[in-house]
């Protein structure tokens, strides 16, 4: 049986998760060759709107121009890697204005997260340094997991929703689009954190967080709605969001290897 071919991998973005998304592939391809594999991407460089980054090197890759330059390079899977808590749908708006088919986009899952066998996530998901998904965990697609991020037993994570790095989900929690949950977070389970809110750094969530709204705090109070973009985002019309805003199990896609199949496994400027 012929190994895979290696394939080119472009970044969309090129600041701090574009930078740390380009070493987890660095480190999947230094993992593959540990294993006598052949590396399952070619890190091909990054695509950013800002035209100061064009020709410029980050961390030693490439800025190859503007985001839309993925429709010059058929071949080559993309990541989606722009975002922050001043603007959470900057990923949403670009996924929407490149309209790649879901096939187009890989799964970056860094050698040291722990996925188990019964776990899955989906297209343009990222998974970094130390994560851990323990049993029966969704994930869906353009997710952001940032390193030392626990999801436990029956999580379900919707599209697009950030966990920035330390967060801590008891079981069954539910994440909903487009959510942003601030760093060392810890959310109680069977709780429900509503699509396009967002918790902040720190935060104790121990009741649900509607849909919409910014809470912080130990244990966690709303402070406010949340920003212009993310309310748009919470206002457009969208099958896959359930009414008020919770959300619906992501679909069972499990981590793209760039080896066939997906199949369970053990400013754009951000």
């Amino acid at each position: 049986m012929t190994a895979p071919a290696t394939g080119d991998l472009l970044v969309v973005g090129a600041g701090g998760f574009a930078r740390e998304t380009a070493q987890a592939v660095r480190a999947a391809a230094a993992a593959d060759l540990a294993a006598g594999r052949a590396p399952r991407w070619r890190l091909a460089g990054h695509l950013d709107d800002d035209p100061a980054l064009h020709g410029t090197d980050v961390d030693g890759a490439r800025v190859l121009g503007g985001c839309d330059l993925v429709h010059d390079h058929p071949d080559a899977q993309v990541v989606v890697c722009a975002g922050s808590p001043r603007d959470q749908a900057v990923r949403a708006r670009l996924v929407r204005r490149l309209a790649l088919p879901d096939s187009r986009y890989a799964t970056v899952v860094h050698p040291t997260a722990a996925v188990s066998a019964s776990s899955a996530a989906g297209p343009g998901t990222v998974l970094l340094a130390h994560c851990v998904l323990t049993a029966a965990v969704r994930v869906g697609a353009h997710v952001a997991v940032m390193p030392h991020t626990v999801l436990t037993h029956d999580d379900t994570v919707a599209d697009f929703a950030t966990l920035a790095s330390g967060v801590r989900l008891g079981g069954g929690v539910r994440i909903g689009r487009g959510a942003y949950v601030g760093a060392g977070a810890l959310v109680r389970e069977h709780t429900a954190v509503g699509a396009w809110s967002l918790t902040g750094m720190g935060s104790t969530v121990l009741t649900d967080v509607p849909p919409g709204e910014v809470w912080a705090g130990s244990p966690a109070r709303r402070l406010r709605d949340a920003g212009p973009p993310a309310l748009a985002e919470l206002h457009r019309r969208d099958p896959r969001t359930a009414p008020g805003g919770a959300p619906p199990p992501p679909p069972p896609h499990a981590p793209h290897t760039g080896r066939g199949p997906q199949t369970p496994m053990g400013s754009t400027h951000a």
